[in-house]
């Protein structure tokens, strides 16, 4: 290996939003997660719903009161021919 040209390695905590603390090795000095394995809902087993940005709240204004507009059997004319 040549001399002087890798970066330095830390031992550092990876600090997720939900609290989570993991200590790791990284070359840089902090990490900062926006999901871990303690709270993805793969891993924990609990479905939590990520809202980002309102998404949902703007999908039922635009859609939430739309009916189907399809067609069953019990709507269509029946030929009396």
């Amino acid at each position: 290996m040549k001399p002087d040209i890798h970066p330095e390695y830390h031992q550092v905590e990876a600090t997720c939003v939900c609290g989570n603390v993991v200590k790791t090795g990284s070359v840089m000095p902090a990490i900062k997660l926006e999901i871990c394995s303690a709270c993805h809902p793969f891993f924990s087993g609990v479905a939590k719903f990520v809202d980002t940005e309102g998404r949902v709240e703007q999908f039922k204004r635009r859609f939430g009161n739309v009916k189907s507009k399809k067609k069953t059997k019990g709507d269509q004319p029946q030929d009396d021919a």
